[in-house]
């Protein structure tokens, strides 16, 4: 396979399941991997060279967020915060209340720890969201009340883009006594997520959860910001790392690589926020000119990282396969999900028909996509959806 981004013929568009690991990560990680192996319990010198590198990484992910490098904590991905948050917060809180909040467009990791907790007696309350994919935000302050103890609503939905009024939610989920935690894994390193830990009139939300592979950095980290005066039980328990937050020796080459990637990621931000936009609103232009018969999934004012649209009077699977030929690399829908059998839960959500649903591709993009890439992706989507529509199926 040619080397991606350096051949028009190669164009990757799945970067909301993963990122391409930057260069420069990877040479960090190789470099410590090959020369940093001690382990950073250990109270010799080469265990506290790792500890450094390791509490280097927790600082540049802290002062990226905005908060302090002793609310951050190491773990191995967004899966294990969402779990670790709503499982243990259950756990800790069940005396004040019984009742979590959740958004019905949820990422699985969150989806399947409510229904674990529903299993073991909370009660969950699920906040569908309008024809935009955002939250309902009348349905949601009817379901916040005083018997609730945490609030849990994405900041950036994976499928579509929608982007969740977290401030506005944060408030009254502490009007009413309860934690707010957001899934954050969409939308570190492309926004500004400072005001989300913002200190003033205590509007901060109580924990953020992110993956490093989704920023250009290695697979199987991530970290949990959890506020000062918001602590949790540990969710893994054993040798008491991390502040005895989550024990297990620090996969070490991994958090350095990612505070490396938290690090490009912040230098460039605004500069990739600003390309990824020209890149998305190029290729949906084009589709909206050149393909008739398209249902944009993705609202206008989302975020430019994703792009859902419906093909209708096609198979997103077919066109999803007929595009890999081409070396254009999309997505049908989640990709934690997208092995399992059933229609988006997301696009229903959105009052999308099962047609629509099954006609759905996205495009997600990264700081490497440019522009010129899009004019071959669309001559490859234009094609794929005729053919399609043409003969009925490829196969």
């Amino acid at each position: 396979m040619k080397e991606l981004f350096t051949d028009m013929e190669t164009v990757y568009l799945d970067n909301s399941s993963t990122t391409r690991q930057a260069d420069e990560v990877t040479e960090l990680i190789y470099e410590i991997s090959r020369n940093e192996f001690g382990n950073p319990s250990s109270l010799h010198s080469i265990g506290f060279s790792a500890e450094k590198l390791v509490e280097a990484a927790r600082k540049e992910f802290a002062v990226s967020i905005g908060a302090d490098p002793s609310e951050v904590t190491f773990n191995s991905g967004g899966t294990e915060g969402d779990n670790t948050v709503l499982l243990e917060a259950a756990r800790a809180k069940k005396h004040d209340g019984n009742r979590i909040v959740i958004s019905a467009v949820e990422h699985p990791a969150v989806m399947e720890s409510a229904a674990k907790l529903a299993h073991d007696g909370f009660d969950i309350v699920k906040v569908g969201t309008g024809s935009d994919g955002k939250v309902d935000m009348d349905e949601l302050r009817d379901a916040v009340n005083d018997d609730t103890i945490l609030v849990s609503v994405m900041t950036v939905n994976n499928e579509t883009g929608a982007v969740m009024p977290v401030q506005e939610i944060t408030e009254i989920a502490h009007s009413h006594g309860a934690l707010m935690h957001t899934d954050a894994v969409q939308a570190y390193g492309k926004i500004d997520m400072s005001v989300y830990t913002s200190r003033m009139k205590g509007e901060g939300v109580d924990f953020i959860t992110v993956s490093s592979h989704k920023i250009h950095g290695p697979k199987g980290v991530g970290a949990l910001y959890q506020k000062k005066g918001s602590e949790l039980p540990p969710f893994i328990v054993g040798g008491g790392q991390e502040k005895n937050r989550r024990s297990g020796t620090e996969n070490v080459p991994g958090i350095a690589g990612f505070g490396k990637a938290c690090s490009l990621a912040a230098s460039c931000r605004d500069e990739s926020y600003n390309r990824v936009s020209e890149a998305r609103d190029y290729l949906l232009a084009g589709i909206r000119d050149r393909i008739p018969d398209v249902l944009v999934n993705s609202p206008e004012d989302g975020l430019p990282y994703v792009l859902n649209v419906s093909f209708l009077g096609t198979r997103g699977e077919v066109i999803l396969h007929t595009l890999e030929q081409d070396g254009i690399f999309v997505s049908t829908g989640s990709a934690c999900s997208s092995n399992k059998k059933g229609l988006s839960y997301v696009l229903s959500e959105l009052g999308r028909a099962p047609k629509e649903i099954e006609a759905a591709i996205r495009f997600s993009f990264c700081r490497y996509n440019t522009v010129d890439e899009m004019d071959y992706v669309l001559d490859k989507v234009e094609n794929a959806v005729k053919n399609f529509r043409r003969l009925g199926s490829f196969r």
